[in-house]
Protein backbone atom coordinates (compact mmCIF):
# COMPACT_ATOMS: atom_id res chain seq x y z
CA UNK A 1 0.00 0.00 0.00
CA UNK A 2 1.34 3.43 -0.97
CA UNK A 3 0.66 6.59 1.01
CA UNK A 4 -0.03 9.57 -1.24
CA UNK A 5 -0.38 13.19 -0.22
CA UNK A 6 -2.88 14.83 -2.59
CA UNK A 7 -2.94 18.61 -2.91
CA UNK A 8 -5.96 19.96 -4.77
CA UNK A 9 -6.03 23.23 -6.71
CA UNK A 10 -8.10 24.71 -3.85
CA UNK A 11 -5.07 24.18 -1.59
CA UNK A 12 -6.77 21.40 0.40
CA UNK A 13 -4.54 18.43 1.14
CA UNK A 14 -5.50 14.85 1.92
CA UNK A 15 -3.67 11.60 2.47
CA UNK A 16 -4.86 8.56 0.55
CA UNK A 17 -3.74 4.94 0.49
CA UNK A 18 -3.60 2.98 -2.77
CA UNK A 19 -2.40 -0.49 -3.68
CA UNK A 20 -0.26 -0.93 -6.76
CA UNK A 21 -3.09 -2.88 -8.36
CA UNK A 22 -5.27 0.28 -8.18
CA UNK A 23 -2.62 2.26 -10.07
CA UNK A 24 -2.54 -0.51 -12.64
CA UNK A 25 -6.36 -0.42 -12.93
CA UNK A 26 -6.23 3.36 -13.45
CA UNK A 27 -3.58 2.91 -16.13
CA UNK A 28 -5.76 0.40 -17.99
CA UNK A 29 -8.76 2.78 -17.78
CA UNK A 30 -6.66 5.64 -19.17
CA UNK A 31 -5.35 3.58 -22.08
CA UNK A 32 -8.89 2.41 -22.92
CA UNK A 33 -10.40 5.88 -22.67
CA UNK A 34 -7.58 7.68 -24.53
CA UNK A 35 -6.19 5.21 -27.11
CA UNK A 36 -4.56 7.94 -29.23
CA UNK A 37 -2.83 9.52 -26.21
CA UNK A 38 -1.90 6.02 -25.07
CA UNK A 39 0.01 5.47 -28.31
CA UNK A 40 -2.11 2.56 -29.55
CA UNK A 41 -2.09 3.79 -33.17
CA UNK A 42 1.26 5.56 -33.13
CA UNK A 43 3.64 5.01 -30.21
CA UNK A 44 5.27 8.39 -30.96
CA UNK A 45 1.95 10.08 -30.09
CA UNK A 46 1.85 8.61 -26.59
CA UNK A 47 1.56 11.19 -23.82
CA UNK A 48 0.06 8.97 -21.11
CA UNK A 49 2.96 8.00 -18.83
CA UNK A 50 4.17 4.44 -18.57
CA UNK A 51 3.58 2.42 -15.43
CA UNK A 52 5.59 -0.75 -14.87
CA UNK A 53 3.40 -3.84 -15.21
CA UNK A 54 2.43 -6.28 -12.53
CA UNK A 55 5.19 -8.52 -11.21
CA UNK A 56 4.76 -11.98 -9.79
CA UNK A 57 6.89 -12.46 -6.69
CA UNK A 58 7.08 -14.44 -3.49
CA UNK A 59 5.57 -13.05 -0.29
CA UNK A 60 9.06 -12.49 1.13
CA UNK A 61 9.79 -10.01 -1.70
CA UNK A 62 6.71 -7.79 -1.28
CA UNK A 63 8.57 -5.01 0.53
CA UNK A 64 11.50 -5.03 -1.92
CA UNK A 65 9.16 -4.74 -4.91
CA UNK A 66 7.12 -2.03 -3.18
CA UNK A 67 10.24 0.04 -2.48
CA UNK A 68 11.46 -0.35 -6.09
CA UNK A 69 8.10 0.95 -7.31
CA UNK A 70 8.14 4.12 -5.17
CA UNK A 71 9.98 6.30 -7.69
CA UNK A 72 8.04 5.04 -10.76
CA UNK A 73 4.73 5.63 -8.94
CA UNK A 74 5.80 9.12 -7.87
CA UNK A 75 6.89 9.94 -11.42
CA UNK A 76 3.67 8.46 -12.84
CA UNK A 77 1.46 10.60 -10.57
CA UNK A 78 3.41 13.77 -11.36
CA UNK A 79 3.34 13.09 -15.11
CA UNK A 80 -0.37 12.24 -15.04
CA UNK A 81 -1.39 15.54 -13.46
CA UNK A 82 0.78 17.47 -15.94
CA UNK A 83 -1.23 16.14 -18.89
CA UNK A 84 -3.80 18.35 -20.65
CA UNK A 85 -6.90 18.96 -18.47
CA UNK A 86 -9.15 16.70 -20.56
CA UNK A 87 -6.99 13.82 -19.31
CA UNK A 88 -5.62 15.04 -15.96
CA UNK A 89 -9.06 16.17 -14.81
CA UNK A 90 -11.11 13.35 -16.27
CA UNK A 91 -13.50 11.49 -14.00
CA UNK A 92 -11.23 8.44 -13.61
CA UNK A 93 -8.24 10.49 -12.43
CA UNK A 94 -10.30 12.62 -10.07
CA UNK A 95 -11.99 9.55 -8.57
CA UNK A 96 -8.64 7.81 -8.13
CA UNK A 97 -7.24 10.67 -6.05
CA UNK A 98 -10.42 11.39 -4.07
CA UNK A 99 -10.58 10.31 -0.45
CA UNK A 100 -12.39 7.01 0.02
CA UNK A 101 -13.84 5.52 3.22
CA UNK A 102 -10.80 3.17 3.42
CA UNK A 103 -8.52 6.21 3.57
CA UNK A 104 -10.11 7.33 6.85
CA UNK A 105 -9.10 4.06 8.51
CA UNK A 106 -5.65 3.43 7.01
CA UNK A 107 -3.89 0.06 7.00
CA UNK A 108 -2.00 -0.67 10.21
CA UNK A 109 1.29 -1.64 8.55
Amino acid sequence: VYIIKVTWSSGATEVIYRRYSKFFDLQMQMLDKFPMEGGQKDPKQRIIPFLPGKILFRRSHIRDVAVKRLIPIDEYCKALIQLPPYISQCEEVLQFFETRPDDLTPPKE
